[in-house]
């Protein structure tokens, strides 16, 4: 099992990168620090700071909006990236957001989101391969663009760098994304997933794999998940809470609110209804108390350091390949996770 450190949200009047976790995660023989982007920070330039600023730690992106960048301009930014670090970018991870942030926030139309997740991943091997120039004829991307207001003069084109294949992750929650990403792509980053309900994605995945000719081995699935170690069980679980019931209940629209579908189809139906209800109409701390605890512990590692190993075991026992660790990170989670791991032991590093 790898292990790696995620960056959600890196503050709001300045931008605060969390150097004691990324020292440590490196210490600590973490594959990689993942780094998010939203409406007001991106990924990518957070990720050339640490890059700068760390020795070997890989970088990945989870993720990069795509309706904001065209596929091109990922794979330009991503392989410049990769070069300027000695070749430390380990996960090109991108994702769909939602209409509210891609239609609102970047001005592009949501489209049909898994055909586009598609595409993206087909033209960006186009480019790092340069088999060929660039040329696609899609249904969300036509190169040369051919569509209206076209001159007819866009030419295909070979970058002009020689860049390795970079490995592609998907953020995705839907069943036909996550099969895609087996198809197109190298992995898969979970969000709310918990190892028991894998088994839900198991057809969609090993459809992709059919599909490309892959096996089990070339599909990696890092799931994101959060570590709070405490002697108090319930105090960890409120602790997701508010998070839990930002996303559950506003992180998109009434009708399409694809975390909300996630929890939904995990068997807790009646709490996602009720938790976006209150999460709507402002009720925002009633929102979290409607929090289910079982759902909070079925996501996460939350406990005694040996609860936490006995119910690790879930997850070695999974497909899961890479455990993200996100929100409420402590060094004395991280090192209670490279012991379980091994990742300090491939490092020689004390624990």
């Amino acid at each position: 099992m790898k292990l790696a450190l995620g960056l959600g949200h890196l503050g709001s009047t300045s931008i605060d990168i969390p150097w004691e976790r990324i020292r440590l995660a490196e210490e600590l023989g973490f594959e990689m620090v993942w780094c998010a982007e939203i409406w007001g920070h991106d990924a990518v330039v957070p990720l050339t700071w640490i890059a700068a600023n760390t020795e070997r730690i890989g970088l990945g992106t989870n993720i990069l909006q795509l309706h904001g960048r065209s596929p091109g301009l990922t794979a330009n930014t991503m392989t410049t990236l990769d070069m300027l670090s000695g070749g430390r970018v380990k996960g090109v991870g991108i994702g769909l957001s939602g209409p509210q942030v891609i239609e609102g926030w970047h001005g592009q139309p949501f489209g049909k989101p898994a055909k586009r997740v598609a595409e993206y991943m087909q033209i960006m091997r186009i480019v790092w391969d340069r088999e060929q120039p660039l040329a696609f004829d899609g249904e969300e991307y036509r190169l040369p663009y051919d569509g209206p207001d076209a001159t007819g003069l866009g030419k295909p084109l070979k970058s002009v760098l020689h860049p390795r294949r970079l490995p592609i992750y998907v953020g995705a929650m839907g069943p036909i994304n996550v099969r895609n990403a087996a198809e197109f792509g190298d992995g898969w980053v979970t969000s709310r997933c918990p190892p028991k309900r894998l088994g839900e994605y198991e057809a969609y995945i090993d459809e992709g794999l059919r599909r490309a000719g892959k096996s089990r081995d070339d599909f990696e699935i890092a799931a994101s998940t959060q570590v709070i170690v405490t002697d108090d069980v319930q105090e960890g679980l409120n602790k997701m809470k508010e998070n839990l019931a930002l996303y559950v209940g506003g992180m998109g629209a009434r009708n399409m609110n694809f975390h909300n579908d996630q929890v939904r189809r995990f068997g807790y139906a009646e709490a996602a209804e009720r938790i976006q209800e209150l999460f709507l109409s402002g009720r925002k701390r009633e929102a979290e108390e409607a929090v289910p605890d079982e759902l909070c512990d079925e996501i996460a590692l939350v406990g005694p350091p040996d609860r936490i190993r006995e119910r690790y075991r879930d997850w070695e026992d999974s497909r899961v390949t890479m455990i993200n660790m996100g929100l409420n990170t402590t060094p004395e989670a991280m090192q209670l996770m490279a012991e379980l791991t091994g990742s300090a032991k491939r490092v020689g590093a004390a624990v």
